[in-house]
C-alpha cells in the first residue's frame, strides 16, 4: 500500500537512540526526508548516516528541547533546509525518570516535566506555525500506557507528565482540526530502548509483564511502524484528538 510519504518531510525527536531511531528508519523507508533532533550530537550523526543510507535526505540538529529558545531555532533552521516544508512532527523525545512520591525531588519532578510536557509542547508550538501556514501537518506525540493507565510502581511524575502529553494532543486537535492539522497519540507499552532497559532487565517486572498484558510480553522492534505510519499518512486525514496504544492488550483490562 503506498503511503504517500515521498519526499515529505518529517521531524523525529529523541531520535539519538532507541524508539527514535526506529520512528526515523520507518518514516525514511517510505521516502519521506528526515530533520533529527536530539542533545547528543554524535549519537545523532551516527543516525543520519544511517538514514541517508536508505536513500533520502536528512539533517540533524542538536537540540535541547526543554529550552524554547533552542526549538524555536532548531525549527528555524529545519524549516530553511527545507524551504519552509515541514509535514510530519513526531514528538518523542522525553525522560523517564522514577522516585516514590513521597521521597521525589524538586528535580526529578521539573525534569519530567520540562522534558515530557513543555518539550512536547515548544515543538508543537514552533512547528504548528508553519502547518498553520501551509493548511497542512500531521503531529504525532509519544505518549505512553501510562497516559492513560498507572501502575502500583512509583510512577507518579512520568504518569503525570505521559497523561498530559494526551491531554495536550486533544486540546490542539481541536484548535487545528479546521486548519488541515491532525494531532494523535501513540502510547506504546513496554518496549526495549535506553529508557526501558534496566526495567526489561528486571526478572520481577519481566514476570509481572507475563500478568499484566493479554499478549504476556514486551513490545517487538517495529512494532510501532503501523501506528505511526498510519497517523503520518493521508490514511488518517479523518483521525486526530486520538491515542493508539500498541501495548499488547494491556490497557484493554
Amino acid at each position: 500500500m503506498d503511503l504517500k510519504l515521498k519526499g515529505k518531510t518529517a521531524i523525529v525527536t529523541g531520535a539519538s537512540s532507541g524508539l527514535g531511531v526506529q520512528f526515523a528508519t520507518a518514516l525514511a523507508r517510505e521516502g519521506a526526508n528526515l530533520a533529527i533532533v536530539a542533545r547528543r550530537a554524535e549519537k545523532l550523526n551516527e543516525t543520519m548516516a544511517k538514514i541517508k543510507e536508505l536513500g533520502v535526505d536528512c539533517i540533524a540538529v542538536q537540540c535541547d528541547v526543554t529550552k524554547s529558545d533552542e526549538v524555536a531555532k532548531a525549527v528555524k533552521e529545519i524549516s530553511a533546509h527545507y524551504k519552509g516544508r515541514i509535514d510530519i512532527l513526531v514528538n518523542n523525545a522525553g525522560v523517564g525518570l522514577v522516585e516514590p512520591a513521597e521521597t521525589q525531588s524538586n528535580d526529578t519532578w521539573s525534569k519530567t516535566m520540562a522534558a515530557n510536557i513543555d518539550g512536547v509542547y515548544y515543538f508543537c508550538r514552533e512547528v504548528g506555525k508553519i502547518m498553520l501556514e501551509r493548511k497542512y501537518g500531521k503531529i504525532i506525540n509519544i505518549g505512553s500506557i501510562h497516559s492513560q493507565v498507572a501502575l502500583t510502581s512509583p510512577l507518579s511524575a512520568y504518569a503525570t507528565s505521559k497523561g498530559a502529553v494526551l491531554m495536550m494532543t486533544k486540546a490542539l486537535a481541536g484548535e487545528w482540526a479546521k486548519h488541515g492539522i491532525t494531532v494523535n497519540a501513540i502510547g506504546p507499552g513496554y518496549f526495549p530502548s535506553e529508557m526501558t532497559a534496566g526495567v526489561l532487565e528486571n526478572k520481577d517486572f519481566m514476570e509481572y509483564i507475563k500478568i499484566a498484558c493479554p499478549m504476556g510480553r514486551p513490545g517487538r522492534e517495529g512494532e510501532l511502524d503501523g501506528a505511526l505510519l498510519y497517523l503520518a499518512s493521508d490514511m488518517s486525514s479523518y483521525t486526530t484528538g486520538q491515542i493508539i496504544s500498541v501495548d499488547g492488550g494491556w490497557t484493554a483490562i
